[in-house]
This record gives structure tokens, C-alpha cells and sequence, in this order.
């Protein structure tokens, strides 16, 4: 495609649209990994083109382990987008912060098994470094953005994700808040290292929502509440989406664009030809 898109969003639970996008067009995309979650829905906001993608599918019809994260990503990245921004609910594990505050986390922790991690393999080696997972200066912008918004946003935390799809009992909880956890949520991995691999950069606007369960004076975390709070800051993510690509720059000054530089482990001639035509999209620049 010729089009060049400033930003692709991720919608995650109670975002399955973003009625900002003006001309709107849908895309319906195929990958050698199967169909993304949703139809990539694309348009312009402030002369900038956009791509929006529903993780859970229109009705929230996949849970967090059905998700294709491997397709969701590859179809973004087909289409040209370079930046994304997710924006997912998650819980609190510290008491600083509450319900209805957002929080840019800087680092996360894979606690999923069921999942599908990198694109790579079949005959195709790569390592790729992710000891920062999210894009900092993405992160960065985010924070400015949400921050014009008059929300409260805090610019550092790990995010703890959980397979799902149920919710933490207590034990479990608490021994999380023992290891240093922030939040938690159950859709951030792979998404955070498909992005990586996939040379995006990668940024998530986590909505805290609740609690979880291990805090003795509020409730336990139920869908009716994560909705309600989602509801509610939709008006916020909109607006800093907006702010973002008021602000945001073509160029990128990470180093996200060039992460699989020297990340090929496996010799070039020896990639089945298969496996070639799969990848060529992600690896063509380094064969």
C-alpha cells in the first residue's frame, strides 16, 4: 500500500471503535498466520492516517488466549503502520494507583503458557532484544498526551500479564504485589514482543479499572466494573490520541525500527524457501 499511516490503535476491552476516524474505510486482511481479531478500520484524524484494529474481535467474541496476536500485528505492519498504541484495561496492584487513573507502563512480565511468542522459527532463528519492551520515546509522547488531558497518568510500572481468562484469587494476588507487580492484565504478551519483531514501536495506555482482589476495602474486580471504568475514560483516550498525532513526529529516534539487526541467527541460505515467503514482509530488508 502507498497510503503512510501515523498510528495504528489497538482496542482492547469496551473499544471495539474509535469514532474519531473521519472517511472511514475497512480492511479486511489475510496473513500467512491466519485473520486478525477485527477488520482494520482506517481514517484520517488532523490530516493523519489511522488504523484502528478491535483485539477482542466486534462483540468481544475472542477471549485473551483465542486472541491472534500474531496476525493482528503482521496486518497492521502490512498496511504500513510503524507505531502502535494500545489501549487496554488492566488492575492495580499498588495503592498509588486508584480506579480511573492510566498508567504507561516501561516494563512487563510474561506469566502467559499458552501462547504463540514470535513469528519466527520453521527454519528461521531470531533473537530479539527486548530489556526494554515498550518503545520509549512512543512512551513518552503517550505520557505528554495523556497528561494535556487533565487525567492522572503515571509514566512507570510493570505490567503483569496473566493468562486469563478468569481473574486472580487472593493468594495469587498478593504474592504478585510480592514480586514487585504494578498492574495486571491478560493481553499485553505477545503483543508487546510481536511488535518488537516486527520493528513497531510499541506502547500500551493501560486504563486501571480496579483493584483486582487483593485490596481489603474495595470490591473485587468484576466485568461490570472494568466496563464502567473503560466507559468512562473513553473520552480521555480519545483525546489523547488526538493530542499524540497533534504532536507526534514522522521520524523515529528509537531504535525500535531497527530491531532485528543482527537478531538472524540462522544462515540466509539456509532459510526454507516456505518460511522466506512467510517472513518476507518482516525480514526482506536483511536477506
Amino acid at each position: 500500500m502507498n497510503i503512510k499511516y501515523s498510528l495504528g490503535v489497538i482496542g482492547g476491552s469496551g473499544l471495539y471503535d474509535f469514532p474519531a476516524l473521519d472517511n472511514k474505510k475497512t480492511l479486511l486482511i489475510d496473513t500467512p498466520f491466519g485473520k486478525p481479531s477485527s477488520p482494520i478500520i482506517t481514517g484520517e484524524i488532523l490530516g493523519h492516517n489511522i488504523a484502528f484494529l478491535a483485539r477482542h474481535g466486534i462483540g468481544h467474541i475472542y477471549s485473551p488466549s483465542e486472541v491472534n496476536y500474531r496476525a493482528n500485528i503482521y496486518a497492521l505492519k502490512s498496511i504500513g503502520v510503524n507505531r502502535i498504541i494500545s489501549i487496554s484495561a488492566c488492575g492495580s496492584l499498588i495503592e498509588d494507583l486508584s480506579p480511573g487513573q492510566i498508567i504507561i507502563p516501561d516494563q512487563i512480565f510474561d506469566f502467559t503458557h499458552k501462547r504463540e511468542r514470535t513469528f519466527f522459527g520453521n527454519g528461521a532463528v531470531v533473537h530479539v532484544s527486548v530489556a526494554n519492551p515498550f518503545c520509549p520515546d512512543l512512551s513518552n509522547q503517550v505520557f505528554k498526551a495523556v497528561s494535556a488531558t487533565g487525567a492522572v497518568v503515571h509514566d512507570k510500572g510493570t505490567y503483569l500479564t496473566i493468562e486469563g481468562p478468569r481473574f486472580s484469587t487472593i493468594a495469587e494476588s498478593e504474592l504478585y504485589r510480592q514480586w514487585g507487580m504494578s498492574i495486571i492484565g491478560m493481553t499485553a504478551s505477545p503483543e508487546v514482543f510481536l511488535a518488537r519483531e516486527a520493528e513497531i514501536c510499541y506502547t500500551t495506555m493501560a486504563h486501571v479499572t480496579d483493584f483486582d482482589v487483593w485490596h481489603s476495602r474495595e470490591e473485587s474486580v468484576t466485568v461490570e466494573k472494568v466496563i464502567k471504568v473503560l466507559l468512562a475514560n473513553t473520552e480521555i483516550a480519545q483525546k489523547s490520541v488526538l493530542n499524540l498525532i497533534r504532536n507526534l513526529n514522522d521520524s523515529r529516534s528509537c531504535e525500535c525500527e531497527n530491531a532485528l539487526n543482527n537478531a538472524l541467527m540462522t544462515r540466509k541460505d539456509l532459510i526454507p524457501e516456505e518460511t522466506r515467503k512467510n517472513l518476507n514482509l518482516l525480514l526482506k530488508k536483511y536477506l
